[in-house]
């Protein structure tokens, strides 16, 4: 009987009827396979054999190599895949049993063998089991359900060689097996079970313990976890004591098989095993950073290179210069940063090089070395002149000012060439700490075109296997949450009142939901370790293609957790490259020469939201409804009020019922906090240690308050009670740079917008709108207005009211409208002139792409642009026949639109 049920466990449950099962269980009987009959063999073999070889004619596969390689690319489509897995445990004893248990999670990850979850084989286990302890787990593991199956002795110990330990569990979780027909013992049987595997323990020498399949820590826990499995659990409103249950009470539940062996499996062998795991660190200690050869002698070159080109040779350099890129370099060279600001500056090159900016995010616009080296776009230095051509700096008429780009026009002394304007005033510890003690984080926007190529540029600086994607975790948000719990009432008729409703979602909000990826990070193995060294991997969320590109690879550990550990680069996708690099190409004119403070652009952001015919609507950062009230509240005129306002928009609690509150009480917008630098460069300007400033700033921007030692530092200071009161209300705050990196890439856009507004328009509406209505759009202000209408009409008259589509959709009429006031006309789409992805621009006139025609995705306006240049003679019935991606709806919106022009509608001729 016991090889009779090996051979059906072995076996796919499809056909097993085919099978001569009686056979193949003479041959598992045998104590050695190879003495066994050879007439069974070939019996079995070819009975096998006749489902192969329909399995095979089924996905025409006629020769060896196809069926070769089949078989091998396939494992799971015969063998396993209608396989139900049992459950394991594994324990990690040693650092060694670390790695393999990364190996185990890393292998059922990437190739799943059942069903799309993960699968260890046995052979996977056996492979690497080094440091491991292997137990048997819960009633779902292998022992126990032979145990349960009435497996013999024999086969029993044979199954026991794999484990180092066998568990046992309080009746209770069992209880649900009752309502099996193969169960009618009742309690005593399932007592019985566990006797039985002390039994085995007994004969094969290996210890029992009693564990609790804990799921969650108190009785009164128990709702939370019935309402997250409520609709995955046929049994999940079943009374499921899986708490953490004391030593007492494990006693008591095991008391059945007396006080010596109780004692033994609930104290004495747990205590054993815990004490065989050695203590290890999960992680490597400190910053893992790769090598690059001569790094630090490469990004030294880079730096000293570029603060010649800006500030002269050696001899001229300003002291403030030349002292604060002293400092920079030795924590930079100290900590072994450099090979962290060498990679993003090889990264940045190589995106650069292929006509794209890449702007910078976070705090790394606040290290003077990172805009030496080429990483960012934002001086740190004080507000300062400096001349282009013999190089003079004055940086001590940059003294009132917070950037460089709001001081006066003015010639240099020495040359009497025109001063360039620079400066925003960082401190370079918001990036770096003090002394270099905070893990840089460089952060940088790629164009979304181009970032697909610069994470090739990672993997070829560090190597395809030391290169992977950064893993999230995505948890269960509020509002989900509480969904869950209603759900849960309604479908069972019960009444929560709403604080129960509250506190049931609090319970499951952050639960995880699933996994995921970075949109843009990419951990770095150094190339002496391995990735499993820190982390499994897998591919995120529920994929389950194994087929899928390789850079879907991911941590399986959330990247935030070896942050201090390795190295990350943030390489994020953006629209304002894409569309810095259109305007580049339409005009001629490179962005990055332009002025930052132009008198028309900024009076542009002066004029607040009351013009309909020159807006900051599609501007970054101004572009919506809520930083644009900001500017009508505000009437900006200087960059550094601009950066100032980037930073409220960004922060949390930082401008509604703070900031503006203050501004409207009568304190100046430079006054208040609007980024978390700001902070400490008050605080070191009342008076304050620069150590102490930082640390008050880490905390406020972290949104951790002020702790009473801290507000007292600052009373005795004389900072004024609002400041305080303004920095305990505030939950998180922008950093200074990347306000200022932000604002940098604004003002360059609305410089197009003013000055080159067709070529804006063709950029914006090619790239950043996310809705049309082509057909409306081009017909002119009337019927535009009307459109606009018709939409805040639906929302009650209200643009707040707006979501989704309609949102998108009225932006982009509010840009179009803005347009043809300005006397930029807009035509239909044409098959003769429209480009397949992006809007052309005709003198003062736009000519929309294939692909602004609703419903008509890339991949039809890709074949249209073929068809294009094919022939030029086409009839309209022989375009939509040769044209497989576009739908006849496709053409027909077309011919609406007049799209075809001339064209005729068929090549028939008619003698009538």
């Amino acid at each position: 009987v016991d090889t009779y049920q090996m051979a059906m466990d072995l076996l796919p449950e499809a056909g097993r009827g085919n099978y001569n099962l009686a056979a193949l269980a003479r041959i598992l009987q045998l104590p050695d396979f190879n003495h066994h009959r050879a007439v069974d063999d070939a019996e079995t073999l070819s009975l096998i054999m006749e489902d192969f070889r329909k399995i095979l004619g089924k996905n025409e596969l006629f020769d060896a190599a196809k069926i070769d390689g089949h078989f091998r690319n396939s494992r799971a489509a015969f063998a396993l895949k209608d396989r139900y897995p049992k459950h394991i445990i594994l324990l990690v004893k040693n650092k060694s049993g670390l790695k393999n248990l990364y190996k185990l999670i890393s292998e059922s990850h990437l190739n799943p063998f059942t069903k799309g979850y993960p699968v260890m084989t046995k052979s996977m286990i056996k492979k690497h089991r080094e440091g491991l302890i292997i137990g048997s787990a819960c009633e779902n593991s292998e022992i126990f359900r032979a145990i349960t199956g009435n497996s013999s002795d024999r086969e029993l110990t044979r199954l026991a060689e794999l484990y180092d330990y066998f568990e046992i569990q309080p009746i209770a979780n069992n209880m649900f097996m009752l309502n099996n027909d193969r169960y009618s013992g009742g309690i005593e049987q399932l007592r019985g079970f566990n006797r039985r595997m002390i039994a085995l323990a007994g004969t094969t020498g290996k210890p029992v313990v009693a564990t609790g399949d804990v799921h969650f820590l108190d009785p009164e826990d128990e709702i939370g976890r019935t309402i997250l499995t409520a609709n995955k659990f046929k049994d999940a409103d079943d009374d499921l004591p899986l708490y953490f249950k004391t030593t007492a009470e494990m006693l008591e539940e095991f008391s059945y098989l007396g006080a010596d062996t109780a004692r033994s499996v609930v104290i004495e062998n747990p205590n054993a095993i815990a004490d065989s795991v050695e203590s290890f660190d999960l992680l490597p200690d400190g910053l893992k950073i790769p090598m690059i050869e001569n790094s630090r002698e490469e990004l030294q070159k880079a730096v000293d290179a570029r603060m010649t080109e800006l500030y002269g040779e050696n001899g001229i350099v300003p002291e403030i210069v030349k002292r604060r890129i002293e400092e920079e370099m030795e924590a930079i060279q100290g900590r072994g940063y450099d090979v962290i600001y060498l990679s993003a500056r090889r990264l940045v090159q190589a995106s650069n090089a292929r006509g794209y900016i890449v702007g910078s995010r976070g705090s790394v616009g606040s290290s003077l070395a990172a805009f030496m080296a080429g990483i960012t776009e934002v001086n740190a230095l004080p507000a300062h002149y400096r001349c282009p051509n013999c190089k003079h700096s004055d940086f001590e008429s940059g003294t009132d000012y917070g950037v460089g780009a709001d001081m006066p026009d003015a010639n240099c002394p020495v040359c009497g060439t025109a001063y360039e304007k620079d400066g925003f005033d960082i401190p370079f510890e918001t990036f770096l700490g003090f002394g270099g003690d905070k893990v840089p984080d460089i952060d940088l926007n790629f164009s979304g075109e181009d970032q697909a190529n610069a994470h090739r540029d990672a993997i070829e600086m560090f190597g395809d296997d030391k290169v992977f994607r950064a893993g999230t975790i995505g948890g269960l948000a509020d509002k989900t949450a509480f969904g869950y719990v209603r759900k849960y009432a309604e479908e069972r008729g019960k009444v929560f009142p709403k604080a129960e409703l509250d506190r049931l979602s609090s319970m499951l909000t952050g639960a995880k939901k699933t996994t995921g990826q970075h949109p843009g990070g990419l951990v770095v193995i150094p190339a002496d370790m391995e990735v499993y060294e820190f982390t499994p991997i897998q591919r995120p969320g529920d994929e389950k293609d194994a087929t899928k590109r390789e850079n879907l690879i991911t941590t399986h550990i959330e990247y935030h957790a070896m942050e201090d550990n390795l190295l990350k680069l943030d390489m994020l996708g953006h629209d304002d490259p894409s569309i810095a690099k259109m305007l580049h190409d339409l005009t001629g004119i490179d962005p990055t020469a332009l002025p930052l403070a132009d008198s028309g652009v900024m009076a542009l952001f002066a004029g607040g939201k009351g013009n309909e015919a020159l807006s900051t609507a599609g501007v970054p950062e101004f572009g919506t409804g809520f930083t644009r009230g900001m500017l009508e509240d505000t009437k900006p005129t200087k960059v550094s009020t601009l950066v100032r306002l980037s930073g409220f928009s960004h922060g949390t609690d930082v401008w509604t019922g703070n900031a503006r509150d203050l501004i409207q009480a009568g304190h100046g917008v430079e006054d208040v906090i609007g980024c978390r630098d700001d902070i400490m460069i008050y605080l070191m300007s009342m008076g304050m240690e620069a150590n102490k400033a930082f640390k008050i700033m880490e905390a406020v921007r972290k949104g951790k308050g002020l702790t009473d030692e801290q507000a007292a530092a600052m009373e005795a200071l004389k900072v004024p009670d609002w400041y305080i009161e303004s920095c305990r209300k505030i939950k998180y705050l922008f950093p200074k740079a990347h306000a200022s990196a932000y604002i940098m890439m604004a003002l360059r856009i609305a410089w197009y917008k003013v000055h080159k507004p067709a070529a804006y328009y063709a950029a914006y509406f090619s790239i950043r709108a996310k809705a049309f209505n082509i057909d409306v759009m081009s017909k002119g202000e009337t019927a535009i207005r009307a459109e606009m209408k018709r939409i805040l009409d639906a929302a009650n008259g209200d643009a707040r009211n707006l979501k989704g589509t309609d949102e998108s959709l009225y932006l982009a009429l509010e840009l179009a409208l803005e347009m043809w006031l300005r006397g930029i006309k807009m035509q239909p789409v044409s098959f003769e002139k429209s480009d397949p992805l992006r809007f052309k621009v005709e003198e003062d006139t736009l000519i929309p792409p294939f692909i602004s025609v609703s419903g008509l995705g890339e991949t039809a306006a890709l074949d249209l642009e073929t068809a294009r240049k094919e022939r030029s003679d086409w009839t309209i019935e022989e375009l939509a026949a040769a044209c497989t991606k576009v739908s006849s709806a496709h053409i027909e919106e077309l011919k609406r639109l007049n799209a075809f022009g001339n064209m005729a509608e068929s090549a028939q001729v008619s003698l009538w």
